[in-house]
C-alpha cells in the first residue's frame, strides 16, 4: 500500500509540473539545456497545447565562469548598433539591451555607469530596481539585483563598478510589483536573479501585461528571486550564440497600438551581455 502510494505521489506530482511548468512537457523538449559548465539555455511554452504560442526563452549564465558585460556608445565612442552586432563587435557570447534610453538616444532612462564612465548620473525616485557586478571587493556577490527601498543605492554605486537602475518587475524575495489593472501589453526583455545568484537573461515575445509576465516567470521553474524590465516592444533584443544555439530575436509593437510585428532591427546604445572568464592559472 505504501508504494502505490509513492507511486501515485510521484504521478500526481508529473502531471503538475506538466501543467504548471510549461518547460517540463510530456515529450521532454522545452527545459534547460546545458551547453558548457555555468550556461544552460531554457525553453518555456506557458502553453505548450497550442504550437504556434511563442516561446519564452531564457539564459542562464552563472556569473563564476562568466563575466558580465555593459557596453555603452558613450563610453566606448560608438554608434549605435543593433544588439547582434554590439556583441559580435565586442566578443560577447550574448546581450540584451541595458535599459530603456532616453530622446538623445545615449543615456539610460535610469542611473547607469561602467568603472570611470558615468553613462547617467541622476538616480531616479521611480525606478526601484538596480543591477550590478564588478564588485569592487571579494565579499560581495559578483551579481545582484537590489531593491532600492530596501538597499540604499548610494552604497550599491560604491560597492560596484557597474551599475544599472531601471524599471522594476519582481522585488526581492519573489514579490510581483505590477498592479493587476495595468492592461498594456508588450513582448518583453528583462534581467532575473536567480536563488543561487544566476543572471537570467529573458525574452519573450508574445505580448503581456507586465503582472501577467511576472506571474508566469514565478510560476516556472527558475527559482527566480529579483527581475529588472529593460526593454519592450519592438525595441527588445536578444542575442546569443554558443556551442552551435543562436538566438536572435527581436521583439513587436504593442498590441494595444494596433500594430503588427516590425521585423526592422532598432539599434540601441547600450547593451548588457556576458562572455567566458579567463581561466586562472
Amino acid at each position: 500500500m505504501e508504494k502505490k502510494l509513492s507511486c501515485i505521489v510521484v504521478a500526481w506530482f508529473f502531471c503538475c509540473c506538466c501543467l504548471f511548468y510549461p518547460g517540463v512537457s510530456r515529450c521532454g523538449d522545452g527545459f534547460w539545456q546545458r551547453l558548457d559548465k555555468g550556461l544552460a539555455v531554457g525553453r518555456f511554452k506557458w502553453r505548450p497545447d497550442m504550437p504556434d504560442d511563442p516561446e519564452m526563452v531564457i539564459i542562464r549564465v552563472n556569473p563564476e565562469y562568466y563575466e558580465l558585460v555593459l557596453l555603452c556608445a558613450s563610453q566606448l565612442k560608438e554608434k549605435n548598433m543593433t544588439v547582434k552586432q554590439w556583441c559580435l563587435k565586442y566578443g560577447l557570447i550574448g546581450g540584451v539591451n541595458a535599459g530603456m534610453f532616453q530622446e538623445d538616444y545615449k543615456s539610460n532612462v535610469g542611473y547607469m555607469k561602467n568603472f570611470v564612465h558615468v553613462n547617467n548620473p541622476r538616480i531616479s525616485s521611480l525606478y526601484k530596481s538596480v543591477a550590478a557586478f564588478h564588485p569592487r571587493t571579494g565579499n560581495q556577490p559578483l551579481f545582484k539585483i537590489f531593491d532600492t527601498d530596501r538597499d540604499n543605492i548610494r552604497d550599491v554605486i560604491n560597492s560596484y563598478a557597474t551599475v544599472v537602475q531601471n524599471l522594476r518587475l519582481i522585488k526581492r524575495s519573489a514579490e510581483n510589483r505590477w498592479d493587476r489593472k495595468q492592461g498594456k501589453k508588450w513582448c518583453e526583455v528583462a534581467l532575473g536573479e536567480d536563488k543561487k545568484g544566476n543572471a537570467l537573461f529573458i525574452f519573450c515575445k508574445k505580448p503581456y501585461s507586465m503582472y501577467e509576465f511576472n506571474e508566469i516567470l514565478l510560476k516556472l521553474p527558475l527559482d527566480l528571486v529579483a527581475a529588472q524590465h529593460l526593454e519592450g516592444g519592438p525595441l527588445a533584443s536578444l542575442y546569443f550564440s554558443y556551442a552551435g544555439v543562436t538566438f536572435d530575436f527581436i521583439g513587436s509593437c504593442a498590441i494595444n497600438i494596433g500594430a503588427g510585428d516590425d521585423n526592422s532591427y532598432w539599434t540601441v546604445p547600450n547593451v548588457m551581455g556576458f562572455r567566458k572568464r579567463r581561466e586562472r592559472k
